[in-house]
Parts: C-alpha cells; sequence; structure tokens
C-alpha cells in the first residue's frame, strides 16, 4: 500500500442504522432507543467520531429521519458527522453510507448501531488489519454447542465449532476493496448477510480480529435490559 501522512485522518465510518427493528417490540425505532438514558445510536456513534484516525462518520437512517432527525442527533451533526439515506437492504444501506463519505477516506468501518459497545482496542486492530490490505472482522470464537435442525425441532447432527467465529462489527476495508466488491455483486445473487461475506464472494481476503462479548448486538427487550445493566457497569 502507498505511504500516507500518519497525522491525517483517513478512515470513514459508516454506521448502519436503517433497519425497522420490528423484534425490539413496539415503539419508535430501536436505534433511537435510551440505554440507560443514551439513545443506542449515540452510543454506538461516540468511539468513532472521537477517534483520532476518522475522518468522517455517516450514519445511514430511514428516508424519514434524515430529513428530520432527532433533536439530539442533529445536535451533534456537522462536518465528521453526516446523514445518508438507507435502502432496501443492509447492502444498499452500506453502499449509500460509502459513497457519501469524502474522498479522504481510503480506509472504510462499517458497524451496526445495534452494537452500542464497541470496544476501542477492537476498533484500533480493526483499522490496524485493514490498513495492511486485508479485510478485517471484528469477531468472537463460538462456545456454544451448535446443533443443525431439520425441519422445526430434530437434529441432524451436531457441527464441530473448531475454527468456528461469531461475526461482528465494526468490519474494515480499504476502500477500493469494498467498491469493487460492490461492483462484483451482481442483482440475481443472495444478498451478504455482512460486508465481510460481500469481499469474501470477491475473492479478497478478510482476517478476523478478537472482539469482546460486550459488543453484543441488541435485538430484543431481553436485550435492552441486558444492555441496561452493562452500561451501569461500564459507566
Amino acid at each position: 500500500m502507498s505511504s500516507r501522512d500518519a497525522s491525517l485522518p483517513d478512515v470513514g465510518v459508516v454506521i448502519v442504522a436503517a433497519g425497522a427493528g420490528l423484534r425490539a417490540g413496539p415503539g419508535e425505532p430501536k436505534q433511537f432507543r435510551p440505554i440507560l438514558g443514551v439513545p443506542m445510536l449515540l452510543r454506538a456513534l461516540r468511539p468513532f467520531t472521537s477517534h483520532p484516525e476518522v475522518s468522517q462518520v455517516v450514519a445511514v437512517l430511514p428516508r424519514a429521519f434524515v430529513e428530520h432527525p432527532p433533536d439530539w442527533l442533529a445536535k451533534v451533526m456537522g462536518d465528521r458527522l453526516i446523514l445518508a439515506r438507507g435502502g432496501e437492504s443492509r447492502t444498499d444501506s452500506v453502499r449509500s453510507g460509502v459513497k457519501a463519505l469524502r474522498d479522504d477516506c481510503r480506509l472504510i468501518l462499517v458497524h451496526d448501531a445495534a452494537r452500542p459497545f464497541p470496544v476501542r482496542a477492537t476498533i484500533d486492530a480493526v483499522i490496524a488489519r485493514a490498513r495492511s490490505g486485508v479485510g478485517a472482522v471484528a469477531a468472537v470464537p463460538l462456545s456454544d454447542t451448535v446443533k443443525e435442525v431439520k425441519g422445526d425441532a430434530r437434529v441432524t447432527r451436531t457441527v464441530p465449532r473448531t475454527g468456528l467465529w461469531r461475526a461482528q462489527t465494526p468490519q474494515g476495508f480499504p476502500r477500493t476493496m469494498l467498491v469493487d466488491a460492490f461492483n462484483r455483486l451482481k442483482l440475481a445473487d443472495p444478498p451478504p448477510t455482512d460486508d465481510g461475506e460481500l469481499c469474501e464472494r470477491a475473492g479478497f481476503p478478510v482476517d478476523v480480529v478478537p472482539d469482546s462479548p460486550h459488543n453484543f448486538k441488541v435485538t430484543t427487550p431481553d436485550d435492552f435490559r441486558i444492555a441496561d445493566a452493562l452500561a451501569r457497569e461500564l459507566r
């Protein structure tokens, strides 16, 4: 990779927050719901907007909230934090966020707004790995026994968990790699479940970066209760 001025931030971050979050139950979109008084999206944003290597952050939201963001979000917007409209799929939303980033963002991190506790050490490690020219996926090794099930309940086999990791975010990539992977994706292809898979399909090398279990995805009402307890512990 070419040399760069280490004093200039060159990382762009796409925070994916365009989903409906239906499994979280009725109410406002889950990304705006508070965790111990702080909106979940704001918790997810802060470690990136304050990072010295980050040049710009894009929060990708549903169209209505891009036009009329919540007051707490509008107050922190500026050159460093902007908004972009989400698409029909997660991949479309990430692509929209990448397009909105300035050209000086040579590395791209993608992070789910539903993961409100990203760890600084993991962010640093993902940036460093992506800077070496490969994709980098924050992940934790599986510790549970995994069953393959046929139909509704019948176990067909136990899957060996050696070498299996649970992918999380942030995930980081050289910008040229991610854009190239988007360009190779065909309309008839099944949608990738994350950006690591997108780059894997395009033939690019992707590594895992060990992450913290604290960086879990908040999906259900029970997850919000766990997140409140963790936020009390971490404050």
